[in-house]
């Protein structure tokens, strides 16, 4: 099914930018009400089979927020188990929100990937959120395509006083939900569409680069490079290393850590086991540095605003539904 779009281009209105704090508290201050909308939701197809085009994926309310309001998406599925419903329009475009952590994605995933409510035969999938990124293979705001879908927390995460004779002090085991390589095609295609977007920055994030090396004057920008999926929200420079050694440990050093987030391999192995892992792209903003500056510490960093919230909640869009529209346009 094909469609007639508009460029959508605007600005988006999200609220003031949250620092690190809880998610309730994130939600009230991107001013997001959970799974909100100007539309009311239309329950009335609540039979109707849905052709599913593109599927968006998304982690938490504010990543949800700019589809709901950007698009007209008035048909609402509920599916029983999963985190929240399916929001979709008449054109094959639907909107998921599968909750935090891996537990979340996969409960959800599996539950909307198996329900009898959607035709997925066609279908490519999106995750579009925000995440972490070591500042020097990253900038706060910029965004990222994935080749490479690499699990942190599987193995043995050792005390480095308590094993020096081990790179890193992690011992790698795990099996075939621990690293995923994403279709190259598509994310070449994704990156030729977006690579020059104007993207979305802040004063804020601005003077907090200027705290990093190499990180003054950097503006965000689109790349293609590797996210990191750990359950786990960490936050140092020993760690980014820790993290950066596991990508290159499970992709026999074919892959670059640039984001780090909590649900991907999770959600890429659910596409996986139902054959669709082949039509499955990769999106992460950065929302924040995974390490403090030079200075600063664990708990200020962890603690203290990088203005790049909001940025990487409009970035994450902006650059998601360029890719999204082109699917739309050209899928039989």
């Amino acid at each position: 099914m094909s469609r007639t779009t508009t460029t959508r281009r605007r600005r988006l209105s999200l609220g003031a930018a949250a620092s690190a704090a809880s998610l309730a508290t994130v939600i009230a201050l991107a001013g997001v009400a959970p799974s909100s909308t100007a539309a009311t939701p239309d329950r009335s197809d609540s039979h109707r089979k849905v052709d599913v085009e593109v599927l968006v994926i998304t982690m938490f309310e504010p990543e949800t927020a700019p589809w709901l309001r950007e698009e007209s998406l008035p048909l609402t599925v509920d599916v029983p188990g999963a985190y929240s419903p399916v929001r979709c329009d008449s054109q094959g475009l639907c909107v998921l929100t599968t909750g935090m952590g891996k537990s979340n994605a996969a409960a959800t995933m599996s539950a909307v990937l198996d329900s009898p409510r959607f035709d997925f035969d066609d279908a490519y999938f999106l995750s579009a959120g925000i995440a972490g990124t070591p500042p020097d293979n990253g900038t706060l705001g910029f965004a990222a395509w994935a080749r490479w879908v690499v699990d942190y927390d599987l193995g043995h995460h050792l005390l480095p006083e308590e094993a020096p004779d081990i790179p890193h002090a992690y011992q790698e085991f795990g099996g075939e939900t621990t690293v995923f390589r994403l279709n190259d095609d598509l994310v070449d295609m994704a990156y030729d569409l977006t690579q020059d977007l104007e993207l979305t920055d802040s004063a804020v994030s601005q003077e907090v680069r200027s705290h990093y090396p190499g990180q003054e004057g950097v503006e965000p920008y689109v790349a293609v490079c590797d996210t990191l999926t750990g359950d786990n929200y960490w936050s140092g420079a020993g760690q980014s290393a820790r993290a950066d050694y596991i990508t290159a440990l499970r992709t026999d050093d074919q892959g670059d850590y640039c984001t780090t987030q909590m649900e991907d391999n999770a959600t890429a192995t659910t596409l996986e086991r139902r054959g669709y892992l082949d039509r499955y792209l990769n999106l992460r903003t950065a929302s924040n540095f995974d390490q403090p500056y030079p200075g600063q510490t664990v708990s200020e960093h962890l603690a203290s605003d990088s203005g790049a919230f909001r940025p990487s909640l409009e970035n994450a869009y902006l650059v998601g539904s360029v890719v999204v529209d082109h699917l739309l346009e050209t899928t039989p």
